[in-house]
């Protein structure tokens, strides 16, 4: 099993007829990605990688289901597509976009919440169901089905984890990028929960960084899980006010530093690792552990 996306969602690409977008599908239709339409104004009649295109989602919509759409548009154009996306009835939406108005993404986390609609991102690689579906740009070739469930804020350390877990012979549930920005639409707390619902998730691996207190609300809890949890938080070095990529990977010097998360997460049950490598070996011990 899988969480939020598996073999049978239907998915729409909004923004499919540009040069990254009409890429992108091309991967996910080769993984075998269920996408039953496009999006592009202006542009309806016309086809990407045998993709029916329409000028709005809301034409796909009216004649079939459709479960997620991920968003190519943009930044300025997102918070119109994530509207028009709810309001056709899509429950996923998936936003690889980055430099987003802070104003506009909390717009859409408000609509999202209201709706009942889960936003992976923005600023994210996506998600993969291994063996399932993909939606976005986490490499499948890292990935094997198994129990394992990955969140991530780092896009880049989650393809070096999913990989290192998979060279392990442990595969994974869903992995999730769920962005660097300082708001998103879903936070770790909400994958967690998802996860510890998922009966073919034995374990969780959740990907941290400096700045912000996601960390922090997910340790609490985490306090409550059954389901084992494992951690690596970058940042160790980090200086205090300077800005390490990530629009929420900033420390102002109180709460938010590695050390300080690391610290509230060990208390809350969590097994942290040194490195990334370290990882996998974490797993097979917890695993082991609750056999």
């Amino acid at each position: 099993m899988a969480i939020l996306l598996d073999e049978n969602s239907q998915v729409v690409i909004q923004g499919i007829t540009g040069k990254y977008a009409a890429n992108q599908t091309k991967s996910m239709l080769t993984y075998g990605t269920k996408i039953v339409g496009g999006v592009s104004p202006g542009k309806s009649g016309t086809e990407v990688h045998g993709i029916h295109v329409f000028d709005t989602l809301a034409e796909i919509a009216s004649s079939r289901k459709v479960d997620a759409s991920i968003i190519y548009t943009s930044a300025p154009n997102v918070l119109q597509a994530v509207t028009e996306a709810i309001e056709s009835g899509v429950k996923l939406i998936v936003i690889p976009t980055e430099f987003i108005p802070v104003h506009d993404t909390m717009i859409i986390r408000k609509m999202a919440k209201e709706q009942g609609v889960w936003i992976v991102g923005p600023n994210c690689l996506g998600m993969i169901s291994p063996g399932k579906s993909l939606l976005g740009t986490l490499s499948p070739e890292y990935t094997i089905p198994g129990n394992v469930g990955v969140i991530s804020r780092s896009g880049t350390l989650s393809l070096e984890v999913v990989r290192t877990i998979t060279e392990a012979g442990l595969g994974q549930s869903t992995c999730i990028s769920i962005g660097g920005d300082m708001v998103l639409g879903n936070n770790p707390i909400d994958y967690l929960k998802a996860f510890e619902k998922d009966p073919e998730t034995d374990i969780i691996v959740m990907l941290g960084e400096i700045g912000g207190m996601k960390e922090y609300e997910a340790a609490e809890y985490i306090k409550t899980m059954k389901k084992p949890v494992v951690s690596f938080i970058v940042g160790k070095s980090a200086k205090p006010g300077r800005r390490m990529g990530h629009i929420g990977a900033i420390v102002s010097g109180g709460a938010d530093t590695a050390e300080n998360k690391i610290n509230c997460l060990q208390n809350a049950g969590v097994q942290i690792a040194d490195t990334p490598w370290d990882i996998p070996r974490l797993i097979k011990e917890r695993l082991q552990k609750q056999s």
